[in-house]
């Protein structure tokens, strides 16, 4: 598959004014400065008394940041933007309504009775990647995957949830298309049924501005800042692929009719034998709303040599099917041996084994295969870093925009020059280069940052692709695997203990181990979903660095998190945010890779 070159960002919204240094005062404000849709637990009021004995069993396993909640802020803006003529990725979210006659005449409003089909018209695009679309003459939103605002939707209605005026619905077909879909654009057979992607139809640079729409909503929702204090949101860097991008796949398969997971032995009760396949179960990935695999040959975002691992699986398991009594994971991850450019042992194109791919970079040849096996090492490059991890263990998935996304955070690591500029929505992202930032720099802010920690360091990534920024670095993680991936990693590039080192630290105790000047620290941060708790961030706000870099996979515990460093309640320092960005790690879907700078304030 061809390269294909990240087209230009998307226009960016009128930036707003530059963040305060002020303390901001504690407030149930969001950043629109409108009452919190959340109730404050700190109002005794009986009106919030009952609407937290009003929530019902599924709005209480919602969780902060979940994609549940962001789906309900997102139709409560949608709901206000609707009475007050705006935008709704504009619209501040309103308080809900208390009052219970409104709430009745509300739910008796004639809805289309489950399990029947209507047309609705698709206004806006959730955080979620679903479209959000209304009938005339309702306030109730229907959440339809595979549409984007402008389409005129035939939908199966699922579920009515009207305390929520949010009905689930299936998508059927289009029957008059937005001006923004064009479905020539989609390169997979199984799209608007495969749950795994869901902007094939959009322009790119469409996904990228709403993708910028997404870390707008989340800041606003999650960040309890108010809006002086959040940055305008910089554009969406694209990935340079937008096909044939990810070099893990995990494809699965169901057990055999009359296997139950959580039954032991999965024995009949007259002891008959064991449920079995008759014939190879369907592979592939979940169907979108249903808990059920969907037989899927190919997947167009997966690269050259993953697309023929899943090829040669799917053979193989044609043959051995009666070998499996249960479902099971496919593991699917790109492996790379390089060889210098000259080397005369690089095998040449015609002597490649089956199901292997051969590429060539000024960096040298590589020879990419499948590996299938999750305790098995495997092998990735980021220009000339060379990395290796278990298989099955976490790697970023997209290789083509590694090299940008770590430029961009070896650029902003240190402080800007004193004679920089302020960051603005259109800020240039620097190509991908060899050389250090800090090494062109002769801004005595920067000089004054000399370390770096690297909290949640995994296979140690950003320690060692940003170690010839800072005079040491130390990679931090409760797991200890991770931090023996990283030892090697650091060895593999010519990285001593003089340089960088790793540790593996209790999640009680992760600054105490580091003897760091904080004055000269920077510290990154790249969480899990689920983003940091609240005693890291006070080990982190007590042990005070200069300056932090968040990057997040999920932009949402991202912004509730930053929000806690901004605000600065209680014991330890206080932060301002000085840019916020999205990176396309995965295109055609709705996810968005977050990436916050944020500055120590001086008292």
């Amino acid at each position: 598959m061809a390269t294909v070159q990240a087209p230009a960002a998307a226009p960016a919204a009128p930036a707003a004014s530059a963040p305060s240094t002020a303390a901001p005062q504690t407030s149930s404000n969001g950043a629109n400065g409108n009452r919190s849709k959340r109730p404050n637990p700190n109002n005794n009021s009986s009106s919030n008394r009952n609407w937290k004995q009003k929530k019902t069993k599924r709005e209480k396993n919602i969780t902060e940041g979940s994609s549940e909640e962001v789906l309900r802020y997102d139709i409560e803006a949608l709901l206000e933007s609707r009475k007050s003529g705006t935008n709704s990725e504009e619209a501040p979210v309103a308080a809900a309504a208390d009052d219970d006659a409104q709430q009745q005449q509300e739910e008796e409003e004639a809805l289309p009775a489950e399990g029947t089909e209507t047309e609705v018209e698709v206004l806006e695009l959730s955080s979620t990647g679903d479209g959000l679309a209304m009938r005339p003459g309702s306030d109730q939103v229907y959440v339809v995957p595979f549409t984007v605002p402008g389409d005129v939707a035939r939908v199966k209605v699922f579920r009515h949830l009207r305390r929520e005026k949010q009905t689930v619905a299936d998508f059927v077909s289009v029957v008059k298309p937005s001006p923004l879909r064009d479905d020539a654009r989609i390169s997979c057979k199984y799209f608007a049924s495969c749950g795994g992607c869901q902007f094939q139809m959009l322009d790119y640079a469409e996904q990228l501005r709403r993708k910028r729409a997404i870390v707008v909503k989340a800041f606003r929702n999650f960040a309890n800042l108010p809006a002086e204090l959040v940055p305008a949101v910089l554009d969406t860097v694209g990935s340079p692929l937008q096909y044939g991008y990810r070099t893990k796949l995990t494809p699965h398969f169901d057990g055999p009719p009359g296997f139950r997971p959580h039954r032991r032995n999965n024995n009949n009760k007259g002891g008959g034998p064991k449920p079995h396949f008759e014939s190879c179960p369907d592979i592939g990935f979940m169907r979108k709303g249903q808990r059920k695999v969907m037989d899927i040959e190919d997947c167009p975002i997966g690269t050259d040599v993953v697309r023929l691992g899943m090829k040669r699986e799917r053979e193989r398991m044609q043959k051995e099917f009666g070998q499996y009594q249960r479902g099971a994971t496919i593991l699917l991850r790109e492996n790379t041996q390089r060889y210098a450019v000259d080397d005369p042992a690089a095998p040449s194109q015609d002597s490649l084994p089956p199901y292997t791919v051969r590429t060539e970079s000024e960096f040298g040849i590589d020879i990419k295969t499948c590996e299938t096996d999750s305790k098995a090492t495997t092998h990735e490059y980021i220009r000339d870093h060379h990395f290796t991890n278990p298989a099955g263990s976490f790697f970023q998935n997209n290789n083509s925009i590694l090299p940008i996304f770590t430029d961009y955070i070896k650029q902003h690591v240190l402080p800007p020059p004193v004679t920089s500029s302020t960051s603005s929505s259109s800020e240039e992202v620097a190509p991908p280069s060899t050389s250090s930032p800090a090494s062109s720099s002769s801004s005595s802010s920067s000089s004054e940052i000399k370390y770096l920690i690297d909290a949640y360091s995994g296979s140690g990534l950003f320690t060692i692709t940003l170690a010839s920024v800072f005079q040491h670095s130390t990679g931090i993680d409760i797991a200890a695997d991770s931090i023996a991936s990283a030892r090697q990693n650091a060895a593999l590039n010519g990285l001593g203990e003089d340089r960088c080192k790793f540790i593996a630290a209790d999640a009680g105790e992760l600054f105490k181990s580091v003897q760091y000047n904080p004055d000269q620290t920077t510290v990154i941060l790249d969480p899990p979903r689920k983003g940091c708790d609240a005693d890291f961030l006070g080990q982190l706000r007590r042990f005070g660095p200069r300056r932090v870099v968040y990057v997040s996979c999920n932009v949402h515990t991202q912004a509730r998190d930053v929000g806690v460093l901004v605000r600065g309640e209680g014991e330890g320092r206080r932060y301002e945010i000085e840019s916020l960005r999205g990176f396309d790690f995965f295109p055609q879907t709705g996810h968005v890779e977050g990436v916050a700078v944020l500055n120590r304030v001086e008292n």
